[in-house]
């Protein structure tokens, strides 16, 4: 059993993904203080003129699909990194991680 944490440990790969997820940890910490923002926009929008702002609109869908992303990759449902690593517009489907 010792053996088997040992050798989990020297493996690079695992390293690798523990320094992408606490990047982009980071990074989503940053992303939804954005959704915020637009949230706080959009509400404000409503309130002054009574319609939604189509520009927000757009960038707060475009950010919410990477927040879900960015959230497959840190609860390990897909291996592909998000952006910059990525295209932003992600479309294609998400592999499931190999075993």
């Amino acid at each position: 059993m010792s053996e088997q944490i040992n050798e989990n440990l020297k493996k690079i790969s695992t390293w690798k993904r523990i320094i992408f997820m606490l990047i982009y940890a980071v990074i989503d910490s940053m992303v939804k203080l954005l959704i915020w923002l637009i949230v706080l926009l959009q509400t404000g929008s409503m309130l002054f003129t009574g319609d939604i702002n189509p520009n927000v609109l757009g960038f707060g869908r475009s950010l919410s699909t990477y927040h879900y992303h960015i959230l497959l990759f840190l609860t390990f449902n897909t291996e592909q990194l998000p952006f910059p690593f990525s295209d932003w517009n992600l479309t294609a489907q998400l592999e499931p991680p190999s075993k």
